[in-house]
């Protein structure tokens, strides 16, 4: 099910900034397209870390992960 909404939301997606590239160019296309990536990816992080919450995981900043990798 998780596959089939997630094609489905892709297609979605492809169809409505095509039609927006038709209407207002390619480069408002990609902004539309970059836009709405990052926002996917930034609350699939979120969940992530959610989860490591729940699960009683600590979890590192982006400062705290690149020292812990460089000692």
């Amino acid at each position: 099910m998780k596959n089939f909404y997630r094609n489905v939301l892709l297609g979605t997606v492809m169809v409505l900034a095509t039609i927006v590239g038709w209407v207002k160019g390619t480069e408002a296309k990609q902004k539309l397209v970059y836009k709405w990536k990052t926002n996917y990816n930034e609350k699939r992080q979120l969940a992530k870390k959610r989860m490591a919450l729940r699960k009683g995981q600590v979890v590192l900043d982006d400062v705290e992960w690149a020292a812990f990798h460089n000692s």
